[in-house]
């Protein structure tokens, strides 16, 4: 049987953590940040995690 081989858009923007959850970055945070409240900008620098619906699939895609 051949190699899955990895989805590269997707091993871009997620990563897995050691516990087994799937870690991606913040959305809302490249542009109009003028608008944007200080706390809502602090709060968006913090990774954000992939629900467990969704973590099955991801993982089959980076190979994790």
């Amino acid at each position: 049987m051949p190699k899955i081989k990895t989805h590269k858009a997707t091993s871009k923007r997620f990563s897995t953590t050691k516990s087994g959850k799937v870690k991606l970055n913040s959305s809302f945070r490249r542009h109009k940040l003028g608008i944007k409240t200080p706390k809502r900008k602090r709060q968006l620098r913090k990774n954000a995690y992939l629900s467990s619906s969704f973590t099955k699939t991801i993982k089959s895609l980076i190979n994790n």
